[in-house]
């Protein structure tokens, strides 16, 4: 059984879109990649794996804003992860949640302009993950037309949806709308094992020349299976979630970076602790389950980056 661990770089400014809350508090710009990023790698260093980061393009683009030195010390940061053996993904040029509605143009822009970043960093860029885990064929098309190997984006978790509708309808009720945006219905149906999708339907199965690698789902009833809900749940249901997974042959295991922020440490607002029930774990309590987590994945899945399953997949599909 093979798993692939993915971390996508969200700023802290994502949730405060996600949650309504208006503008971030400017010092916490760069929370997520000087504070967060660091004690993820030194976790996964002590587990000996490599993983797949996936990157905001904007938050290590030195030539943006007045602090280009700080986002060319994030960048250099991921550099060396990515020399000693992770991967580095594009996770959009500046993390439009509504990305797939875009026109083709704006799409491709804030496409390119992610490649163009990492490719400062690394010699190529083989995949993709989509903000809110929408895509489109328009996406599809960029990502041929740039080489790419692999979309990660599909999320076909039915109880995952529903729980967001539900925020985001409360949110819309208390008239503070999210930023999120709810997406394509279909892809809900989308296989949940590696596929190779229709360049004009991604949910279905085609003859892309790259291929989908889906978060992940249990098999028969689609929980999701990724890092914040693992983090939050009890160790007992932690444990039944692992175990289903097992019955897979590939997990796509997704966490985010503020999975590893301390709101206490860190100074995050309490109006954002309030809203993301993960904050209001202490970062030593999350590492100890983390650690729990990847001893469970260590024992009885192989490890890769999601580059090395894409290649894997493109070879046997």
């Amino acid at each position: 059984m093979r798993c692939a661990v993915s971390i996508d770089l969200d700023g802290i400014g994502c949730y405060y879109r996600i949650h309504g809350l208006g503008p971030p508090p400017a010092e916490l710009d760069h929370a997520i990649l000087e504070r967060a990023l660091p004690r993820a790698a030194a976790l996964f260093a002590r587990h000996g794996i490599h993983v797949t980061w996936f990157v905001v393009g904007r938050d290590i683009d030195k030539g943006v804003g007045g602090d280009g030195a700080r986002r060319s010390a994030n960048g250099a940061r991921l550099g060396a992860l990515a020399a000693a053996g992770d991967e580095l993904g594009n996770h959009s040029y500046s993390h439009p949640y509504e990305l797939a509605r875009l026109t083709p143009g704006e799409i491709d822009r804030e496409i390119a302009a992610c490649d163009r970043v990492l490719r400062g960093l690394v010699p190529a860029v083989r995949g993709f993950r989509a903000p809110g885990y929408d895509v489109s064929p328009v996406m599809l098309d960029v990502l041929a037309r740039l080489g790419y190997r692999y979309d990660s984006s599909v999320f076909p978790s039915p109880g995952y949806y529903a729980a967001k509708a539900a925020v985001m309808a409360m949110l819309a009720a208390l008239r503070k709308p999210s930023g999120a945006v709810m997406t394509n219905p279909r892809l809900l149906a989308a296989p949940a094992d590696p596929y190779r999708p229709s360049m004009t339907a991604p949910w279905k199965r085609g003859q892309a020349p790259l291929v989908e690698l889906p978060i992940a789902t249990t098999p028969w009833l689609r929980v999701h299976a990724i890092g914040t809900s693992l983090l939050i749940a009890p160790s007992w249901l932690r444990d039944r979630l692992v175990d289903a997974m097992a019955k897979r042959e590939f997990w796509n295991l997704e966490l985010h970076g503020i999975d590893f922020s301390d709101a206490a440490q860190d100074g995050i607002p309490g109006e954002l602790v309030d809203r993301q029930p993960d904050l209001r774990i202490p970062i030593d309590d999350k590492l100890e389950r983390m650690d729990q987590l990847l001893n469970q994945v260590t024992a009885r899945w192989e490890v890769q980056t999601l580059g090395e399953i894409a290649t894997a997949t493109q070879r046997d599909a």
